[in-house]
């Protein structure tokens, strides 16, 4: 049983976003593959789900990690390889307080994730956005800032996707309405992504 099977058997609700999911996932494997880095960007609970999935992208999630070879091969401390685990470039938006406080001070705070979507995104890197309602305007903004990067886009939210859906390139709409329902059913969404890009990056046929 592959791992979107396995959501789908234990969230059936979620069986109406599989081509959904899958393509995001296909994105975020070509974003990744390409060199690319993800940044994520939420608002309070999606905030935090923003977080999680960087912990579980730029370390070891399930799966034994290693380092690339390359990397081996150039550093010479056998103590800091052996603690060292292989990562993918991954990125939350909310970690950096100083740079949000003081755009949202000196600026404005609706473009504090835009402001950093241009400072950072290339082409080929993906933004994901977060937003239960689909409508948060940092969010949107940080989603056109990628657009403008020529940087993939990919939304988390649910009910009919709010203004996400129209501007992202594949947008995962989980089949709730209520705040808290659609965050219970992101949680195994993004789990499943991360544990599929584990294994397709760290799995036995990439050792």
């Amino acid at each position: 049983m592959d791992r979107m099977d396995e959501l789908i058997m234990r969230y059936p609700a979620l069986a109406v976003c599989r081509e959904d999911i899958r393509a995001a996932y296909a994105l975020l494997v070509k974003c990744f593959s390409n060199g690319g880095g993800l940044y994520v960007c939420g608002n309070g609970g999606s905030a935090a789900d923003a977080l999680h999935i960087v912990g579980e992208l730029a370390k070891s999630f399930v799966l034994r990690r290693e380092l690339d070879e390359d990397f081996r091969k150039r550093v010479d401390d056998a103590e800091l390889l052996g603690n060292l685990q292989g990562a993918l470039p991954a990125h939350a938006l909310a970690e950096n307080v100083a740079l949000a406080t003081a755009f949202a001070n000196d600026v404005n705070a609706e473009y504090v994730f835009a402001q950093q979507v241009y400072a950072y995104a290339r082409a080929g890197d993906c933004v994901l956005g977060i937003s239960t309602s689909g409508n948060s305007k940092n969010v949107l903004h940080a989603l056109a800032a990628a657009k403008g990067r020529k940087a993939i886009t990919i939304g988390l939210t649910g009910g009919s996707g709010g203004g996400m859906k129209a501007v992202c390139d594949r947008c995962v709409c989980v089949p709730e309405t209520e705040t808290h329902k659609i965050q219970e059913l992101h949680l195994p969404v993004y789990h499943s992504l991360c544990l599929m890009l584990e294994e397709r990056f760290f799995g036995a046929g990439n050792k």
